[in-house]
């Protein structure tokens, strides 16, 4: 199997210490490890380097290639534009196809915590035997344990025999992050799941799905066949990438084709969104504080303080965040962490590209 690994995303919710140069899985935001880090340590027990595929763009390649020196400088693929994840697998769908295009592969994003490492590869072998079972394309399902509202859900269907001891279901449907009612309805009901974003198919499968449902993308992608390494693939690649329409693999292929398949992911997952999931994921204090720099905190629960450099002194105060980097400050209530991206907006909008 390749495991390709998508660590193009800028973490725009992690701000201010995520940044374009430096996005979140670039950073120790939990454990002493960088998240990609984390993901590669997990993952090559199944494969090996001359198996491990990491997706990502310029300006964040030469950090990669610091972290991973192992890694053969042509399986650190470098999108010229982030086009979403549709394009970035595409891209890595053709990698694996001039190679071997039966080779199962498996698409993971860069940013996730897993606590239960020898479970999360037990269940990736059993997906890679279905995956080449059929021309099938495999998805993870994550049980849920609350209504969340910030994650897409599958719809299970009915079992298929194959794939061992884990199951394979079908999937009757995919569908969008819902409203708080909408999101207690799926869990009572017993037969939603969270969408991970990891996904587990053949080179060919994929590409026989592209050819189907996205045939502007499927033509850059031959365009570039064989091209790779060769004089002028850069400004090819450039070329194709300005066509290439920005769209994730949900909305180009999964939501469309009828030969999808969904084994269940029990082994601790967290898609580490927001400041909250790291408070979430930490080990706190009697007062439900986390901490990482010098704070003193008088009668003040719930929070979260990144500070390194500066003492943080909270007096009174209730489910914060509170981040401190050299050149910005972020506070904010815990439960609207999700929307730190505004944030990033705004700067976009009104040109500090300093602090972007």
């Amino acid at each position: 199997m390749f495991a390709v690994i998508m660590a193009g995303g800028r973490g725009t919710r992690f701000w201010p210490r995520s940044r374009k140069r430096r996005p979140k899985q670039l950073l120790n935001i939990i454990g002493e490890k960088t998240i990609l880090e984390q993901t590669v340590d997990r993952t090559l027990p199944l494969c090996g380097w001359d198996r491990i595929l990491i997706v990502s763009e310029g300006e964040q390649a030469p950090l990669i290639r610091e972290l991973f020196p192992q890694l053969p400088a042509d399986q650190l693929l470098v999108e010229p534009l982030g086009k979403n994840t549709a394009p970035c697998i595409g891209l890595a769908a053709l990698f694996v196809a001039e190679r071997d295009p039966e080779e199962a592969m498996v698409i993971l994003p860069a940013d996730h915590h897993i606590e239960d490492i020898e479970d999360f590869q037990a269940t990736l072998s059993a997906a890679v035997q279905a995956a080449q079972e059929g021309e099938v394309l495999i998805t993870l399902g994550i049980p849920p344990t609350f209504p969340e509202t910030g994650y897409g859900y599958i719809e299970q269907g009915e079992p298929v025999k194959s794939g061992g001891p884990r199951g394979v279901w079908g999937v009757k449907a995919f569908h969008e992050k819902p409203d708080r009612k909408r999101a207690e309805t799926m869990l009572a009901a017993g037969r939603f799941y969270w969408n991970s974003g990891m996904f587990i198919w053949t080179a060919a499968a994929i590409m026989k799905q592209f050819a189907r449902w996205t045939p502007a993308l499927y033509q850059e992608l031959l365009r570039l066949k064989n091209q790779s390494g060769q004089p002028g693939w850069e400004t090819a690649l450039r070329e194709s990438y300005e066509r290439i329409e920005d769209i994730s693999i949900d909305y180009a292929v999964m939501e469309k084709a009828d030969n999808v398949r969904m084994l269940e992911g029990r082994f601790g997952w967290n898609d580490v969104g927001s400041w909250e999931a790291v408070y979430q994921l930490s080990d706190k204090d009697a007062q439900g504080n986390y901490f990482q720099g010098p704070v003193i905190a008088l009668d003040s629960r719930g929070c979260l303080v990144y500070s390194p450099r500066k003492l943080v002194a909270l007096l009174g105060v209730e489910n914060l965040v509170v981040v401190e980097t050299a050149d910005a400050l972020l506070v904010c209530p815990r439960e609207r962490s999700q929307e730190v991206k505004k944030i990033v907006e705004r700067l976009e909008a009104e040109g500090q590209k300093k602090l972007l």
